[in-house]
């Protein structure tokens, strides 16, 4: 059992997931259920999956959770590009929060292989 709070990877995506509350709440209300739901959970997710892969007891179910938390971070780029899209995202924010969703993704990645090589 590891404690999730000393994954850099995990502090990176929290980072993410405040910087993406504060930055929905500009959404339009009828948004609350749509988008700006669905950018909360699918970021959230890849927090909450590096936690509990780390209260797992081995590697390959704490790889399962990383796996999970990689889906929700590729769920969470389509997001962020659809409200780009659809002009909910200013272009800066969308950049700005891309290239850091970019950053988890290749934490995660590089996690995920070393959790398989161990």
């Amino acid at each position: 059992m590891r404690n999730f709070k000393d994954l850099k990877v995990w502090e990176k995506a929290h980072r993410l997931t405040l910087d993406l509350y504060r930055t929905t709440r500009s959404f339009p209300q009828n948004e609350l259920y749509g988008l700006t739901s669905q950018i909360r959970r699918a970021s959230c997710s890849i927090g909450a999956n590096l936690a509990e892969g780390c209260g797992r007891l081995s590697d390959p179910e704490m790889g399962r959770f990383l796996q999970i938390a990689m889906g929700s971070a590729s769920e969470l780029d389509y997001h962020l590009l659809l409200a780009k899209d659809l002009a909910l995202l200013r272009p800066a924010d969308y950049d700005r929060l891309s290239v850091n969703l970019a950053e988890v993704r290749r934490m995660l990645t590089s996690l995920i292989q070393r959790v398989r090589a161990a």
